[in-house]
């Protein structure tokens, strides 16, 4: 028996889950269903996906949901009553007690004072948001194995998951790995099924990156890097604000390569409003006056 193999299958079991919990968020969460998606012993499948992920489906379930929850929040202007019904919760005030247990405030509330808020402000003032400095970095290049994405980039976590997986069945899993993706497509031009990105873990510069995985990289450049805290889904209006503001104010030129993200902190363990990811635009050296 290889036990790295045996990990590796596991885990490639219960990725499909989150898969399928990406796609039906809106319903019921059903066990039974769960393990048949796993292709696990429905009186042991949940013991293994609490053991390997840190918490339990219910946590997960909940977590996305209002992930998915705090995005219509800020970027619609959908009624409460369907934003709950949307993510999986029966009625108003359900959804109403979960969001304020994970954000600290009602959903209402989130939509008009969460972090997105600064950013639409500082928007319309033509200002820089408080607390939000962008910072001109050399980024050294970074070398990074993962998977393309397809769709909603708030389902990029699939692609980590993927990646997570093959590397730790290789062995080539770093505890100071960095985890970054990078967004070819502005989701306001682009149908949300066909949004391309991909995300994967940094890797020494040496080493092999075999099949599946695909080996791309990120920095090499000068970038304004914005340091974001907040939840992934209300990033929008920093972006918002990062091209509509600081770039067209800044004299610099945008360079040709994608925008990427880092991720700081973990969303399985970390309050969303303490959620910190670095924002990199890539910019032409030497463009600003």
């Amino acid at each position: 028996m290889n036990p790295s193999h045996g990990w590796t299958d596991y885990q490639q079991r219960l990725g499909r889950v989150i898969a399928y919990l990406h796609e039906h968020l809106d319903e019921p969460l059903d066990l039974q269903r769960l393990a048949e998606v796993a292709h696990l012993s429905p009186y042991h499948w949940h013991r293994v996906y609490h053991a390997l992920h840190g918490e339990t489906i219910a946590a997960t379930v909940r977590r996305l949901r209002l992930q998915r929850a705090s995005g219509y929040l800020a970027n619609t202007a959908l009624p409460v009553e369907q934003v709950a019904r949307r993510c999986g919760y029966p009625n108003p005030q359900s959804f109403a007690r979960a969001f304020r247990t994970s954000y600290g405030m009602s959903p209402l509330q989130y939509r008009q004072q969460g972090a997105h808020v600064a950013f639409r402000d500082a928007t319309a003032a033509h200002a820089m948001p408080e607390g939000y400095p962008v910072e001109l970095r050399e980024v050294p290049r970074v070398r990074l194995a993962g998977f393309d994405h397809t769709g909603s980039y708030m389902a990029i976590d699939k692609a980590f998951e993927r990646s997570f997986v093959q590397l730790a069945a290789r062995g080539q899993m770093r505890p100071d790995a960095r985890w970054i993706a990078e967004y070819l497509d502005d989701p306001s031009a682009v149908p949300e099924k066909q949004l391309s990105s991909r995300a994967g873990l940094s890797l020494p510069a040496d080493a092999e990156v075999a099949p599946p995985l695909v080996a791309f990289e990120v920095g090499g450049c000068v970038c304004a890097v914005l340091r974001h805290r907040g939840p992934y889904a209300t990033m929008r209006a920093a972006y918002q604000w990062l091209y509509g503001h600081w770039l067209v104010h800044s004299g610099h030129a945008v360079g040709d390569a994608p925008v990427f993200e880092e991720y700081l902190n973990n969303p399985r363990d970390t309050a969303p409003t303490d959620l910190l990811t670095d924002i990199y635009l890539p910019l032409v050296s030497g463009s600003a006056p």
